[in-house]
């Protein structure tokens, strides 16, 4: 079976250009995008990346490409990044691998997003993925108590060694289970209104195009 992740994530490098500032996301997908503009740069592309992970900075600072702190650009041309689930509407669900926050704010900076999924990505709604709340380690229980409250389910994210999983930004993840996000402004309006939660997954109304590798070793471009 052809690899979707790999076919969209490579797709993504065609919207690259000399001399732009581009956001790397975080995760499985948006990998085989650094690893193909790392190729892509040391063949003369002249970039400036601004990354939303350390592990993002390790691997583009291994492929040789020009790194910037999003405090020291302006804008980003464009963001490329991958999503856990995207429904029909282009909302979608971020922060699987823990980095939801910074690429939110990358994400927020940046004049173009496009994301990079494979086909099982594309859901009719959202939820069957847990939603990350990234929540301050202060006092995070009582998060999770005022969620019990509305019966929202939640778990604490926990490495594979059993140890609590930290953010880059030192905070812990709180994952909403066993809901379905139909109504995703209230959603947003709720979660930001809770003391604690620095950040959401919630993901709406930021992506502009999306490129969906499939099983069969097609490409579909999905634009708004």
């Amino acid at each position: 079976m052809m690899n979707q992740k790999k076919i969209a994530g490579e797709k993504a490098c065609e919207w690259i250009k000399d001399g732009m500032i581009v956001g790397l996301g975080t995760g499985s997908t948006v990998y085989y995008t650094i690893e193909k503009l790392g190729d892509m740069v040391a063949k003369g592309l002249q970039i400036t990346g601004v990354a939303t992970s350390e592990e993002t900075a390790k691997q583009a600072e291994k492929l040789g490409i020009p790194l910037k702190s999003l405090n020291d650009v302006t804008e980003i041309d464009v963001t490329i990044d991958g999503a856990d689930e995207i429904d029909a509407d282009f909302q979608g669900i971020k922060g699987g691998g823990g980095a939801l926050l910074r690429e939110k704010m990358v994400a927020n900076a940046s004049l173009k997003n496009i994301w990079v999924v494979s086909e099982e990505k594309l859901v009719r709604n959202l939820g069957e993925f847990p939603l990350p709340l990234e929540v301050i380690p202060f006092g995070w229980k009582q998060i999770q108590r005022e969620l019990e409250k509305d019966d929202i389910e939640t778990n604490l994210r926990k490495q594979s060694s059993g140890e609590v999983y930290v953010t880059n930004n030192g905070n812990y993840i709180l994952d909403i289970v066993n809901q379905t996000f139909t109504d995703t402004a209230m959603w947003q309006e709720k979660l930001a209104q809770i003391p604690g939660v620095v950040e959401h997954g919630l993901f709406l109304d930021y992506v502009d195009m999306i490129i969906c590798g499939k099983a069969n070793g097609e490409i579909e471009l999905i634009k708004k």
